[in-house]
C-alpha cells in the first residue's frame, strides 16, 4: 500500500491506500486498451495492447501480423525494446511483457533477453494445450486471466543482482534483473503449497510430496516462490532448507537472500550443530539453511533431542532422494585418532534424527532427477510426486 494522510473533521489521520486488491481479484478494474497513445519527449508511440489494472499499465503486448512474412516473434520482442527506450514512463509500472507473431506467443519480464521470453503451455495447469490451439490464446487464458496475472505479479516475481564485465573496457557493471516464474514453476508451486497446507493440518500426514523438475528448469527459484507463498499460507512458519553439501547450501542461500522482499525476512545459515539447535528453538518464524550433517547427534547422545514440536515447521529438502533419509538403525565403526576401529555404535539415517528434533514438521522435497524405483525412503519421508516437469 501507499502511506497517505487525510483530514476528517480537522484531525489528521494516517492510512494506507491499496492500489490493487490481491485477495479479491474481481474487486479490481481490468481494462484492455488497443492502440493506446503514449507521447514522451515529442515521441509518439502506440503499443498494440496494454492491460490496465486500476489504471496501472501492468502488461504491454506487441502483436505482429501472422500473415506478414517479416513479422516474427523476434521482431515483436525488438519492438518492445524500442518502446522501453523511447517511452520509458509507460514501463515504470510494468508487470510483464508479451510478444507474439499471431500464432506463437511468449512472455517475459522488463529486463529479460529474448531467450528468457517463455511460452505459457497450458490454459489451466492440468494438461498441456493442444498444438491446434494458438499459443497466444493459451497464454491469454493461462497467464492473463485476472487471478493468475495478479498472482504472478504478487508472488512469482523476484529481483536479483547480476554483474556483467565489458570485454572492451574491463569495467564491471551490476544490473538488477527482474525474474518472473515460467508456467511449470507457477503451477508446481501452487500444487506444492496446497499439498503442504493439507499435510501440515491437524489430520495431515506431514508429507508435502516431491516436486521433480528436470535440471536447468529453475528449481532454486521454484523453492523461493514456494517459501514466499508458504510464509503467508501458514501462521508465521519456520522453514528449514536442507542440502547435503556446503557448496549447495551456499548457492541456494544466495538465491534466497537475493529474494528477501518476497520472503519478508532475512534467511539465516546455521554455522554448526549448536547454532542449528539454537535457531530452531524459536517460538515462530525464520528461514534457516543447514546441511543434513548438522542434524547428527553429538558425542554421547543416543537420540537427537527434541527442538520444537510445533506443526508450522516445514522442511524443504534439496535433492530429496538420498540414502541418508533412512529410519533404520545400523552398526557403524568407532575409530580412534589414528583411524583404528575401537568399537561399534548404533546410528540411524538422518530422517530419524530430523523426526526426533522436529516431530510435527512437514517435509517436502525438490529434485532435478527422478526418484529411483528401488528407493523406499523418499516416499516414506516426503510422500509421492506433487508435480513432474521432465
Amino acid at each position: 500500500g501507499v502511506e497517505v494522510e487525510y483530514q476528517p473533521a480537522g484531525r489528521t489521520n494516517g492510512d494506507k491506500v491499496w492500489l490493487v486488491d490481491f485477495a479479491n481479484p474481481e474487486a479490481n478494474e481490468f481494462l484492455v486498451v488497443n492502440q493506446f497513445t503514449v507521447i514522451e519527449d515529442n515521441v509518439n508511440k502506440r503499443p498494440d495492447v496494454i492491460l490496465f489494472i486500476n489504471g496501472l499499465p501492468l502488461v504491454v503486448m506487441e502483436l505482429k501480423n501472422a500473415v506478414a512474412e517479416q513479422a516474427t516473434i523476434r521482431s515483436a520482442y525488438e519492438q518492445l525494446q524500442t518502446y522501453k527506450n523511447t517511452i520509458p514512463s509507460l514501463f515504470k509500472y510494468n508487470g510483464l511483457l508479451v510478444a507474439s507473431d499471431g500464432l506463437d506467443a511468449r512472455m517475459g519480464s522488463l529486463s529479460a533477453g529474448f531467450s528468457r521470453f517463455m511460452s505459457w503451455k497450458t490454459a489451466d495447469g492440468e494438461e498441456e494445450a493442444s498444438h491446434l490451439v494458438g499459443q497466444l490464446e493459451t497464454l491469454i487464458k493461462g497467464s492473463l486471466n485476472p487471478a493468475t496475472l495478479l498472482d504472478l505479479i504478487r508472488h512469482f516475481t523476484v529481483f536479483a543482482k547480476s554483474s556483467k564485465e565489458d570485454s572492451d573496457t574491463g569495467l564491471t557493471t551490476v544490473q538488477t534483473i527482474k525474474m518472473i516464474a515460467a508456467y511449470h514453476q507457477y503451477y508446481a508451486v501452487r500444487k506444492a503449497v496446497e499439498s503442504t497446507l493439507i499435510a501440515a493440518g491437524t489430520e495431515g500426514s506431514r508429507k508435502g510430496g516431491v516436486v521433480w523438475h528436470t535440471q536447468g528448469s529453475g528449481k532454486s527459484l521454484s523453492m523461493v516462490f514456494y517459501a514466499g507463498k508458504l510464509v503467508l499460507g501458514l501462521d508465521n512458519p519456520t522453514i528449514v532448507v536442507l542440502t547435503d553439501r556446503n557448496d549447495l547450501d551456499d548457492q541456494l542461500f544466495d538465491t534466497f537472500a537475493a529474494s528477501r522482499q518476497l520472503l519478508r525476512q532475512e534467511p539465516m545459515q546455521a554455522e554448526d550443530r549448536d547454532d542449528l539447535r539454537d535457531k530452531l528453538k524459536v517460538a515462530s518464524g525464520g528461514i534457516i539453511f543447514t546441511t543434513l550433517q548438522k542434524f547428527a547427534p553429538k558425542e554421547g547422545e543416543a537420540l537427537y533431542p527434541l527442538l520444537s514440536d510445533r506443526r508450522n515447521i516445514v522442511v524443504i529438502a534439496d535433492e530429496a532422494h538420498r540414502s541418508q533419509y533412512g529410519f533404520k538403525a545400523r552398526e557403524v565403526d568407532i575409530r580412534d585418532a589414528d583411524g583404528k576401529i575401537v568399537g561399534k555404535k548404533t546410528a540411524y539415517g538422518f530422517a530419524k534424527y530430523l523426526r526426533d528434533a522436529l516431530p510435527n514438521a512437514t517435509f517436502i522435497g525438490f529434485t532435478g532427477t527422478p526418484v529411483e524405483l528401488s528407493d523406499k525412503n523418499t516416499p516414506a519421508v516426503f510422500g509421492n510426486y506433487v508435480d513432474v516437469y521432465d
